[in-house]
């Protein structure tokens, strides 16, 4: 029954129609027990003795009354206790209300005021004491009773206002996990769009340089032979397959949702030299070398440096086509993994620059600044050069 009443008596939070159909019935039962109180005290206490400051049935009446003002008690509990304290000194039924109005404050405020309240009600006792002619008890034992009834709704009050201070914070940190936990997920997905993204760029830019560039060499090569022709147009037409059906992949990935979709495999260190063949079949003269120990780097890292070359050799095909490139990649397990391209800074004369968006080195460089290097480029005596230093751990 108790735990019944303090589930009442501590209702969830406001804004439902549970809520208020719970507010209703645990005034219902305040205006119960209150009433039940009084009355029990009606004729334990002076109210029937002869001499005593009311007859009986106004002093019923008076606690009946006070017992039903506690429908305003959520409203002003303070004031309606300030309001009924003072019936306490001629009325014993107005005991019982005056109990639950002590309670109701307890709940809502300071403890101060608390014990202030309980205080006064003590005193109204005293009073009551007074008015009485011939008092059946001791002042002692009224003075007792209101002290024990005072603690009791005053400390059982403080409780559920702690408690309820208690729960609320408990949904409020709930509420921030859950709103906290929706972020890192929606951090998670934009990460990872952002992340397809970069990889959209370096291979479709790879895939379109190339048809670009074969593109460029059939509109200035007007002598070319059938051979020559049909050669650049199955490598223009290879290329624009491949980059579609990137495209295609990629799309679909950010139409569907990136979470949850297995990765498909990503290429590494070991796919450079395909990387290097594909672009000296295209034309491009390549000198490339790697030293690096048989067991290379973990996956992440050799993505990183497979993005970065390419990027590296379609910057190159951009802005120097036909020009020589020099690739150098070493590095040592528990050092770091060295990435040097080198080109001239204009190649010959009677190709096409490839346009550029100007935004693949801002990208190589948010990309090794995740993997925790630093890239470095720049012109030195006609040659444009592009390094990377990524971190290998042991």
């Amino acid at each position: 029954m108790s735990a019944l009443l303090f589930a009442l008596l501590v209702p969830e939070p406001a804004g439902g129609s549970r809520s208020a159909r719970r507010d209703r019935l645990a005034d219902a039962i305040a205006i119960g027990l209150a009433c039940g109180y009084g009355a029990l005290m009606v004729p334990l206490g002076d109210a029937t003795a002869p001499g005593a400051a009311l007859p009986w049935p106004v002093d019923v009446g008076i606690g009946t009354l006070c017992a039903f003002a506690l429908a305003v008690r959520r409203r002003w509990p303070l004031g309606l206790a300030l309001v009924l304290l003072p019936f306490g000194a001629v009325s014993v039924m107005a005991t019982g209300a005056i109990t639950v109005a002590l309670f109701t404050v307890a709940i809502r405020c300071r403890a101060r005021v608390v014990f202030l309240l309980g205080a006064v009600n003590v005193l109204t006792g005293v009073a009551y004491f007074l008015l009485q002619d011939h008092p059946t008890y001791p002042l002692w034992v009224d003075v007792v009773m209101r002290v024990v009834i005072s603690v009791a709704a005053a400390g059982w009050g403080l409780f559920v206002q702690a408690y309820r201070g208690l729960t609320r914070s408990l949904r409020e940190h709930a509420s921030r996990v859950e709103a906290d936990q929706h972020l890192r997920v929606e951090q998670a997905r934009l990460t990872e769009r952002a992340r397809i993204a970069r990889e959209m760029h370096d291979v479709l830019a790879h895939r379109m340089s190339l048809v670009s560039l074969h593109a460029g060499a059939l509109e200035v090569r007007t002598d070319a032979r059938p051979e020559e022709v049909a050669l650049a147009a199955g490598a223009i037409r290879a290329s624009a397959h491949e980059a579609l059906q990137e495209l295609r992949t990629v799309v679909g990935v950010l139409r569907e949702g990136a979470a949850g979709r297995p990765e498909p495999p990503q290429p590494g260190l070991a796919d450079l030299p395909d990387l290097v063949e594909s672009g000296r079949a295209t034309g491009m003269t390549i000198h490339y070398s790697c030293r690096v120990p048989p067991v290379g780097p973990s996956m992440v890292l050799g993505r990183t440096a497979y993005r970065f070359v390419q990027e590296g050799l379609t910057n190159a095909r951009k802005h120097a086509p036909g020009a020589a490139v020099e690739v150098q990649v070493a590095g040592t397990a528990g050092e770091e993994l060295r990435i040097t391209i080198t080109n001239p800074c204009a190649g010959p004369s009677g190709r096409p620059v490839i346009p550029g968006a100007g935004m693949g080195l801002v990208g190589l460089g948010e990309r090794v600044a995740l993997a925790g290097g630093r890239v470095e480029y720049g012109v030195d005596r006609d040659t444009f050069r592009l390094r990377a230093w990524l971190p290998w751990s042991a």
